[in-house]
């Protein structure tokens, strides 16, 4: 179950890794955050610069129309 949700499915890079970030800084070691995002730019760049930053991506999934959760384990 994630700690925090974070919706980003409006936002355009690079500031949705920018948001993804700062929120995944707010978390302690092995808490989960769920990321809403676009399908798109954002769907490429943040799964891959989370890995790598150090983050565990655990799964990236299609959710409805253009939109896609990422779990990220901090």
């Amino acid at each position: 179950m994630a700690t925090k949700v974070l919706d980003i499915t409006k936002e355009h890079c690079p500031m949705t890794f920018v948001k993804t970030k700062i929120e995944l800084s707010k978390l302690n070691e092995g808490d989960i955050l769920e990321v809403l995002l676009a399908e798109g730019e954002p769907l490429d760049n943040v799964p891959r610069n989370a890995k790598e930053q150090g983050y565990n991506v655990l799964s990236v999934e299609y959710v409805e129309g253009t939109t896609h959760r990422v779990t990220i384990k901090k």
